[in-house]
């Protein structure tokens, strides 16, 4: 990695006082979105209880905020009443922006003029969107969406790139569609590359989603696709949650970000994912 706080990380001297120790985290912090306790542990040599007083001690100047398996930025925390409630879009639209943009970026990168896309729901698709929006060389591009978000950030592109809305149920503060009548037309096509986003990537339970509706649709779009991508930030990876996509082998890459547990994506790349560090 080349970011200041890691540079800075292997250049000082071990045992680091605590002082020191949480400057270090609040940097890697600031430059990451998302630093987990066991990445402090590890690059510290502290134990997982140290790395956690540490980050609470933080948290109680005010300059990051705890979430579960680690630590944000202040300002783009999601704000959670209860651990287990899921994120609206709008809150983690606002988590690892600067991450999400560079997965977004090398994600669009894939798709061709003439060919025909899925772009799954979330704020990291949305960032595909973008991306794919600014790609002046694209044409004559087809997408499916069940992310009302998406398509319309893409409404502009009419008719540089025809957008297709799925159908079904509104999901409240998701923006997404999902059965019943989703997968009505998902079955009825076949797309060159689906990009799929989801909550959790692990190299054992597959990619996995927090909502069962949602990862319903997902798999669906992983079956309708010739070639599928999952994306997700460093965060996700490790993470399981209760809705299953599909696994592991079953896409054809993982689009994440620098921050990624190196010894995960060495875990994803063994069980038979290609990996790409945007």
């Amino acid at each position: 990695m080349t970011d200041a706080a890691t540079d800075a990380l292997a250049t000082t001297p071990a045992p680091l006082d605590a002082p020191r120790r949480r400057e270090l985290a609040l940097a890697l912090v600031a430059e990451r979105g998302f630093v987990r306790v066991a990445e402090l542990s590890a690059a510290f040599g502290v134990t997982t209880v140290t790395a956690r007083a540490d980050l609470d001690a933080l948290e109680r100047r005010g300059e990051i905020r705890r979430v579960h398996g680690g630590a944000v930025p202040v300002s783009s925390a999601l704000v959670v009443e209860r651990p287990d409630r899921e994120p609206t879009f709008e809150e983690a639209l606002a988590a690892s922006v600067e991450p999400k943009r560079r997965i977004g970026e090398h994600a669009a990168s894939l798709a061709r003029s003439g060919q025909s896309i899925i772009l799954d729901v979330g704020t990291t698709t949305l960032q595909i969107a973008r991306a794919l929006r600014a790609r002046d060389d694209l044409d004559d591009l087809v997408v499916f969406t069940n992310g009302l978000s998406i398509a319309l950030e893409l409404e502009d592109e009419i008719p540089r790139f025809t957008v297709v809305v799925t159908g079904g149920t509104l999901r409240p503060k998701q923006h997404s569609l999902v059965h019943p009548l989703a997968g009505s037309m998902l079955d009825e096509v076949h797309v060159d590359l689906a990009f799929i986003g989801c909550n959790g990537v692990d190299p054992v339970h597959g990619v996995t989603n927090a909502n069962l509706p949602e990862a319903a649709v997902k798999a669906l779009m992983l079956r309708a696709a010739a070639r599928s991508v999952v994306v997700a930030d460093g965060s996700k990876l490790g993470e399981v949650h209760l809705g299953r996509i599909a696994p592991i082998d079953t896409f054809d890459e993982l689009v994440t970000d620098a921050a990624a547990p190196l010894q995960l994506v060495a875990e994803l790349e063994a069980a038979g994912l290609a990996v790409h560090l945007a």
